[in-house]
């Protein structure tokens, strides 16, 4: 069973995600909560395995919580719920901890898979966002010249699994492209992550990103 805590301002937005998400027989809502202070209470007292989390909210917003969430020991799969309009809010939250995020506007139908994919441990990008969140990554120059640092010190072979980690790839289908068994892959994953300082795989891909190892990375 996927316990997952809903945070959202908008009580709507809240009981349309309770109504779709509560139709599968894997996904249990434990709690919502409407704004981010609650929210990190509820998942201290749920302890779910994801949290759809909103940006803007009143008082303690979305990005506070995800970093106060990320200080946990255990901290729960975090994806961010967002419009358009607050890209650069989504791309501090992706640095803070956060493994993705869920459009608003992202259809019925599509939710309950997302949210399967997200406790699985994958990257959750819509397409046309994650475009444009690489576009905002590579404008930025502290974090570009960080992110290359941080690679000056993997080794050749890390550096191709983190490039893989880069483009979304499961540890399958790095395992397929660089013809290493699957629990390989998930070993040099874990010790990416440890040397990397990430907290997950998503922050791992914009690292990649950002030090221009994946295609539409920096120069």
């Amino acid at each position: 069973m996927i316990r997952v805590v809903i945070v959202d301002d908008e009580p709507m937005v809240c009981r349309f995600l309770r109504t779709i998400l509560g139709s599968a027989a894997d996904i249990e809502v434990v709690d919502e909560a409407h704004d981010g202070a609650a929210g990190v209470e509820a998942v201290v007292r749920n302890r779910p395995d994801v949290v759809l989390m909103d940006l803007r909210m009143p008082g303690v917003d979305g990005l506070t919580a995800i970093e106060r969430l990320g200080e946990l020991p255990r901290p729960p799969v975090i994806v961010v719920l967002t419009t358009f309009d607050a890209d650069q809010y989504v791309l501090r939250a992706l640095r803070a901890g956060a493994s993705g995020f869920l459009v608003k506007s992202t259809p019925p139908e599509d939710l309950i898979g997302l949210v399967r994919v997200a406790a699985e441990g994958h990257t959750v990008l819509s397409p046309v966002a994650a475009r444009r969140l690489v576009a905002a990554s590579a404008a930025a120059d502290p974090a570009r010249d960080r992110a290359r640092r941080l690679v000056e010190s993997l080794t050749v072979r890390e550096r191709e699994v983190l490039a893989c980690l880069g483009e979304g790839l499961s540890n399958a289908q790095i395992g397929a492209r660089l013809h290493l068994a699957e629990p390989t892959i998930k070993g040099y994953v874990s010790r990416l992550l440890d040397k990397l300082g990430c907290l997950n795989r998503t922050q791992a891909s914009l690292i990649a990103h950002d030090a221009g190892l994946t295609p539409e990375g920096p120069r």
